[in-house]
């Protein structure tokens, strides 16, 4: 079956160092699209942006080499990878002679778009800083607003709310205190969240109220990523919407969900700036 109950997440696990394609563990999206409804065709657009910090591989010589890798999974794939699984994987390629990068990428493009159901991009960057970018998320911190809070969760929809009257504002706000929880091990995963609309002005107290409240909940990254943006739609009405989380990494893995209601700009395709906590 593919439930994080029988994934390797959360067990004692012997560590393998050879390539092995079967340590992927798929996961369907859809059971837990189902609970918040999300049905086809999706309501959303978007990517779910997963950065590898710990991928070597040896040359024909013996030699090892490293890079770090992006991989770019469509919201459109029926499945997400379990990370820990993942990790397994990449680790897999350690004592694995390779003739070159190129073979690398093919091996990751095709095993990885084979676990999530469709095309998954794979780009190796070099593991020099000069290949990297870092960033904070654009946009308005609502970080600083005084507001007493002591509810941790489930999250609360019903603190999302807009100034009906008020005409339409196009902003982008940001928060550094998104928190949810592994739904299998329970282990915090620590995020800051993006939120780009065009729309009745959102209540900045009461979002920040609602992305705290996820502070004790268990979802997957992408799932939290997509619960935020079906609650702001359903409370909030906004003519467009985007909701981008940058997660820090765990296991030499970082996820970076991204929806938007748009397939074109501003929406489909967000860059991939580190931010300060990654």
């Amino acid at each position: 079956m593919s439930t994080p109950d029988h994934s390797p997440l959360g067990k004692a696990t012997v560590y393998a160092d050879r390539y092995d394609p079967a340590l992927l563990f798929p996961i369907p999206r859809s059971a837990k699209r189902a609970e918040i409804g999300v049905g086809l065709p999706l309501p959303f657009h978007g990517t779910d942006i997963w950065n590898a910090y710990e991928l070597s591989w040896l040359d024909m010589q013996g030699k090892p080499q490293v890079a770090v890798a992006e991989f770019r999974v469509p919201a459109s794939t029926p499945n997400i990878v379990e990370s820990k699984s993942f990790k397994l994987y990449l680790n897999g390629f350690a004592q694995e002679p390779l003739a070159n990068a190129d073979a690398l990428r093919a091996l990751l493009q095709r095993d990885l778009s084979a676990a999530a159901g469709d095309v998954v991009e794979v780009i190796l960057h070099p593991a020099r800083a000069a290949a990297l970018s870092f960033d904070d998320l654009a946009g308005e911190s609502i970080d600083a607003l005084p507001v007493a809070i002591d509810d941790y969760g489930p999250p609360k929809a019903e603190y999302l709310r807009v100034d009906a009257d008020a005409a339409v504002v196009e902003e982008t706000l940001v928060s550094d205190l998104l928190r949810s929880n592994c739904p299998v091990t329970g282990q915090p995963d620590w995020g800051s969240v993006q939120i780009a609309y065009r729309g009745a002005p959102i209540d900045r107290e009461g979002l920040l109220r609602y992305l705290v409240s996820f502070r004790t909940h268990t979802e997957f990254h992408e799932q939290c990523v997509e619960r935020i943006f079906m609650d702001v739609t359903a409370r909030c009405a906004p003519e467009r919407l985007s909701v981008y989380a940058r997660y820090t990494r765990r296991g030499g893995l970082d996820i970076n969900p991204f929806r938007s209601s748009v397939a074109t700009a501003p929406g489909s395709a967000p860059d991939n700036r580190r931010g300060a906590r990654q």
